[in-house]
């Protein structure tokens, strides 16, 4: 068992190298860099700068150097904690990210404890009542969440909170709260917040993973060793419960290494429809500026949340699955 978590974590570090790598190369795919795109800003505003300025700006940046030349310098400040300048903002990133990355985490864990909650007892349900009432209620509502786009039922739900119930859902804070510096008080404000996003974003998921529950448990129900189990008069609680669900749980489980930066990226636009000061909105901004360590480093955090996920479900899987503990 050691020597296969030692054997995921070294993995996850050889990964997480390699996606500092592409999320570097991505960024310089497009055509141009930052000061093409702030001199066509410029001259769109009737400000123009001339060419001198343009190659100022390139050396102040370090944007006139190789492109590996970039990426070991970046590389370097990764390794003292410090991902570079946010060019368009001339701000440090991480001071440019700050709350937005923690609320954009909070927002993505809760979303998936909300998924978690709703599809793992429903998938049991829907897969134990099968072509029950029940089973075709949940069946409609899965393929509701899974038809009806993220930032619709975003716009709905606003709608419907500030036409039926004079309430403003969108945003996390209060007006009060939303520049204040964090307390007690601003937690609580925040949690109370929580629900909309968590609900907006998770539908989706939710109807997904209820799909996948309920196939999974179907095919283990069908086994001879379930038939086996109920011939020998366990209580049928039991004989779901003890062997089935756990061995379908292996594919709902695995889920976990795209959930995590699904519901970070996947945000985007109900972000922006609902309000939320997360960091989807800000890597949009900074890929259309075209800066570099910003929308690296956001790129770069997603790929590390993908790995983080995978590392957590394989670890879930390695205590709910004694096959892979034992290596087999």
């Amino acid at each position: 068992m050691l020597a296969y978590m030692v054997r995921r974590v070294l993995l996850a570090i050889l990964t997480m190298w390699a996606i500092t790598v592409l999320s570097f190369l991505i960024i310089q795919l497009p055509p141009g860099d930052f000061v093409d795109t702030y001199a066509n800003t410029m001259s769109a505003g009737g400000t123009g700068i001339t060419e001198g300025e343009k190659l100022a700006l390139r050396e102040q940046y370090g944007i006139n150097q190789p492109i590996y030349v970039q990426y070991l310098k970046w590389m370097g400040l990764i390794m003292q904690g410090n991902f570079g300048m946010a060019i368009e903002y001339t701000r440090p990133v991480l001071d440019v990210i700050g709350d937005r990355l923690v609320l954009t985490i909070v927002i993505a864990l809760s979303s998936i404890v909300f998924t978690w909650a709703l599809a793992l007892p429903i998938g049991i349900f829907s897969a134990v009542k099968r072509y029950s009432i029940g089973d075709y209620i949940f069946t409609f509502i899965g393929f509701f969440g899974l038809a009806v786009p993220g930032f619709m039922l975003a716009l709905i739900v606003m709608y419907v909170g500030f036409s039926y119930f004079g309430a403003n859902v969108g945003g996390l804070f209060s007006a009060d709260y939303a520049e204040a510096p964090w307390s007690l008080e601003r937690v609580n404000d925040l949690i109370q917040h929580l629900p909309t996003p968590a609900i907006v974003i998770g539908v989706a998921g939710t109807a997904r993973l209820i799909r996948i529950m309920r196939s999974n448990l179907l095919d283990e129900l069908r086994k001879p060793y379930v038939i086996t189990a109920r011939a020998r008069g366990l209580a049928e609680s039991r004989v779901i419960m003890k062997y089935p669900v756990r061995v379908a749980l292996n594919p709902f489980i695995s889920t976990i290494g795209y959930e995590l930066p699904q519901a970070v990226s996947g945000t985007l636009i109900v972000s922006m429809v609902l309000s939320l000061p997360t960091v989807g909105p800000l890597l949009l901004k900074s890929l259309v500026a075209q800066d570099m360590f910003l929308a690296g480093t956001i790129v770069l955090l997603l790929g590390v949340l993908t790995i983080i996920g995978t590392l957590i479900s394989d670890l879930l899987l390695m205590l709910v699955d004694p096959r892979i503990r034992l290596g087999k």
